[in-house]
C-alpha cells in the first residue's frame, strides 16, 4: 500500500500562493494520506472548509477530519444563528472505509512569546489485508523539545494500552433491544499502528530517540509495542533526503521533520521511502511510504 503524510500549510505554497487543489493533486493516488494544518473558516484562506473541499477534490476516498482547536465565527442570518466554527488540524483519507476515529488533543505549554497553538493527533482504525492498523495524522509543537517530549509520551502511553482500553464500545449487549452494536461485532483496537505527520523533530533528537530508541546492539531490533522508522529500515534514502527546507540565521537548511514511524510488526514490510523535494505546493515536501499491508499479520501469541 501506498502511504503519504503531508503538511499542506493550509494550501499555501513555497510559492506564496494558496491553491489547494494543487495540494490535492500532490497527493491523490494514495492508498492513505494524512494530512496536517488543515483549517476551516479561517480569513487567510477565503473562509473556505477545506476537509469539504479536499473531500470534493479526492473522491475515491473516506475521510476524517480532527481540530486541535476550535474558535467560534458564528454569524446572525436571516433571524437565525449560521453556526461555524473556525478550526485548525489533521486529517486522515482513505481509500479502505475508515471504521472509527478519535482526536488526541496534545499536552500545550502556555508561552509568552512567540505565539504557541494546540496540537492534535487523530486516530483512525482501518481494516487493511494485512489486518486492522490504527493510523495516526500527528502534528507536534513547533517551539521546544520539552514541549514535544511530553506530547509523545503522551501518545506512547496511549499507544501501549491499546488493546486493553478496546475501541468505542467493547463487551457484550446486554440491552439488545437499545441497539448499542448496531447489530456490528465488537471493532478492534490493535497494538499495530503507523504514525505519519510533521513531528518537527529531527533523527538526531532526543525527541526521535524517545520514540524508535537509542541504536541498539543488534540493528534490526524492533519491539513489538514500539516503532521503527521507514526511512530507516528500507534501503537508505539519498544524503540529501530532508522534507522542509528554511533560510535559519542566514543559511539554507534541509531538515527531514516530516516522519512515517511505523509498529514493531511491520518493520520489515517497508520497501521504499521517499520526498518530493522540490514540490512548491506548501513549505514541506510530501513524505511518501510503500509498505507491505497486503500480506495478512501473524501476531506472535502472548
Amino acid at each position: 500500500m501506498k502511504l503519504v503524510s503531508y503538511n499542506i500549510q493550509y494550501g499555501f505554497g513555497g510559492d506564496g500562493r494558496y491553491d489547494l487543489a494543487r495540494c490535492a493533486k500532490v497527493v491523490a493516488g494514495a492508498d492513505i494520506i494524512a494530512l496536517q494544518e488543515v483549517e476551516r473558516h479561517w480569513q487567510r484562506t477565503n473562509e473556505d472548509d477545506q476537509p469539504e473541499l479536499l473531500s470534493r477534490l479526492l473522491p475515491g476516498y473516506y475521510w476524517v477530519y480532527g481540530p486541535a482547536f476550535d474558535m467560534d465565527v458564528s454569524t446572525p442570518h436571516e433571524g437565525r444563528i449560521l453556526n461555524r466554527r473556525r478550526q485548525f488540524g489533521t486529517m486522515i483519507l482513505s481509500k479502505l472505509p475508515i471504521v472509527w476515529s478519535r482526536l488526541h488533543t496534545l499536552p500545550l505549554r502556555r508561552t509568552v512569546r512567540p505565539l504557541n497553538t494546540r496540537n492534535a493527533a487523530l486516530e483512525c482504525m482501518i481494516r487493511t489485508p494485512a489486518g486492522p492498523v490504527r493510523f495516526f495524522s500527528l502534528h507536534l509543537a513547533h517551539i521546544a523539545a520539552e514541549e514535544r517530549l511530553e506530547q509523545i509520551d503522551y501518545l506512547l502511553a496511549e499507544h501501549r494500552r491499546a488493546s486493553l482500553e478496546g475501541g468505542p464500545w467493547s463487551g457484550l449487549d446486554d440491552e439488545p433491544a437499545r441497539n448499542w452494536s448496531n447489530g456490528e461485532p465488537e471493532p478492534e483496537n490493535p497494538l499495530a499502528a503507523i504514525w505519519m505527520g510533521d513531528f518537527n523533530m529531527e533523527p538526531d533528537s532526543a525527541e526521535y530517540r524517545r520514540i524508535v530508541g537509542s541504536t541498539p546492539y543488534h540493528r534490526g531490533a524492533a519491539y513489538l509495542d514500539g516503532f521503527v522508522d521507514a526511512a530507516a529500515v528500507t534501503q537508505e534514502p539519498t544524503v540529501d533526503f530532508h522534507t522542509h527546507e528554511k533560510v535559519i540565521d542566514g543559511r539554507l537548511a534541509k531538515r527531514r521533520l516530516d516522519h512515517c514511524l511505523v509498529g514493531g510488526m511491520f518493520a520489515d514490510r517497508v520497501r521504499s521511502v521517499s520526498a518530493d523535494i522540490g514540490e512548491i505546493a506548501s513549505d514541506h515536501f510530501p513524505l511518501r511510504v510503500d509498505i507491505d499491508l497486503e500480506t495478512p499479520l501473524a501476531m506472535p501469541r502472548a
